[in-house]
């Protein structure tokens, strides 16, 4: 079960990344222009940003199984339309659409974690699982894109990236529709809010499409507009939720002492990450003449750094493990920062590693205490949050701290700039996972004390 679930995952976060290392080739065989070129590599991340909540939500309304597969079948369709786009207006469609398949899968997963793992050792070996294809999908996406973009097989160039989808999706629903549970009855059916989904719908727009679009366009006035205007209605949509009899994203998720810090750690440091691999990969590909292959299997030691602290945090002593929040986001800081002072193929080795522990460190053990908080019967709506929190994360970085590492001089003096700003913004993130410790320090005094 886990199983399928997180390869849906691998393959969801996977397509968020391969077309960017592949994009000068689907645009030499489609012969299309940088706008269209743009909208298939951000048109996946703008509609999963604007859809990720109605889709959690829909998996209460329809069962968290239903959804997962009708989504996965949705993106493998859709991977297949990708693949055999014959001109790239079709491509940016079938993007869309598969990004809708995506957006309506991924949140499923982490409600299917919540409710068929109970708190304790095993659910938090399955979020650290989790937490490890989150950062495995985007590497994944670096090296496959750049190999396929090089291998041209069977003379199909860039297409594969999307085929290669297909087999394993028709392999996943298959099995998938044999080993994942059914949902579980609540006490009281739920429903789709059709005025919170519009007024979320709109808000998501207007500040995504800025974001993605703002800096290529020189940060015009429709942009500030727009998102001054997003975040209008989302302070609206919040009003509108708190009072909702059928909340669209029910507010009781982030009632509980630590949540809200807490999801704010886990996006700083998810947003960091994907800012960081993007400008280094710029860097890499710019500055040092990396093909993209090389520029992807340059991140390998940060997977594996990533990858082995998510694998055995949930072993480590209590005491231990209630550190690791806190000083994950520092260990990033110090291997980020070292790596833009100094690139060296084989010294960036251990400081890939140390930032990879650092992200994994700074994310799996909190998210998994936060989920601990929440009752179950939210599992969608914690699940809404830490799906959309990390897309809006990354789109922000990468809009603002775009600007700053293309404003400036050089490719090394913009990947030095970007990186002092990640360096102050994870020790943000430190502070917030901190005051999530104090908080549970003091909720654990006081249950002593009666």
């Amino acid at each position: 079960m886990l199983a399928v679930l997180l390869t849906g995952q691998v393959m969801a976060s996977m397509d968020g990344s391969i077309v960017s290392v592949a994009a000068q080739t689907i645009r030499e065989g489609l012969g299309a222009d940088g706008a269209a070129i743009q909208l298939v590599v951000s048109g996946y991340l703008l509609t999963m940003g604007v859809l990720l909540v109605t889709c959690a939500r829909i998996g209460d309304v329809i069962g968290h199984r239903r959804a997962f597969l009708l989504g996965l079948g949705w993106f493998t369709g859709a991977s297949l339309l990708c693949g055999l786009a014959p001109s790239a207006g079709v491509l940016v469609l079938a993007r869309v659409a598969q990004a809708a398949g995506a957006a309506l899968l991924t949140p499923q997963i982490f409600a299917l974690i919540l409710r068929n793992w109970e708190d304790g050792p095993a659910r938090r070996r399955a979020i650290g699982v989790y937490s490890m294809v989150l950062a495995l999908g985007v590497a994944l996406g670096q090296v496959i894109g750049g190999l396929v973009a090089g291998a041209d097989l069977l003379g199909l160039s860039w297409r594969p990236i999307f085929l290669v989808n297909v087999p394993i999706g028709v392999v996943l629903l298959a099995v998938g529709a044999r080993v994942l549970p059914g949902s579980r009855p609540d006490d009281e059916p739920a429903r789709l809010d059709p005025a919170g989904v519009a007024v979320l719908t709109v808000a998501m727009t207007a500040l995504t499409v800025p974001l993605i679009f703002g800096r290529e366009s020189g940060w015009p006035a429709w942009a500030w507009i727009s998102l001054a205007g997003g975040v209008a209605l989302l302070a609206a949509f919040a009003g509108y939720e708190s009072r909702a009899r059928h909340p669209l994203l029910d507010p009781a998720a982030l009632r509980p002492a630590g949540v809200k810090p807490g999801l704010a750690a886990c996006w700083i440091v998810m947003g960091c990450y994907t800012v960081f691999l993007l400008t280094l990969t710029l860097h890499l590909q710019g500055a040092l003449g990396y093909s993209p292959l090389q520029a992807g299997l340059a991140f390998v030691p940060y997977t594996l750094g990533f990858g082995t602290l998510s694998l055995t945090w949930s072993r480590y002593p209590r005491w231990l493990r209630d550190a690791l929040p806190v000083a994950g986001p520092l260990a990033f800081a110090a291997g980020a920062g070292l790596l833009a002072l100094s690139w060296h193929p084989l010294g960036s080795v251990p400081l890939l590693m140390l930032a990879g522990a650092g992200h994994a460190a700074g994310y799996s053990p909190l998210i998994a205490r936060i989920t601990s908080l929440v009752e179950p019967r939210l599992a969608s709506a914690i699940s809404a949050l830490n799906s959309t929190g990390p897309v809006l994360a990354g789109v922000t970085t990468v809009a603002g701290l775009g600007s700053v590492y293309f404003a400036a001089p050089s490719s090394a003096a913009g990947l030095l700039r970007v990186v002092a700003a990640v360096v102050v913004l994870l020790l943000i993130g430190t502070a917030c996972a901190a005051r999530v410790a104090l908080l549970q320090t003091g909720a654990r005094t006081a249950e002593a004390n009666e």
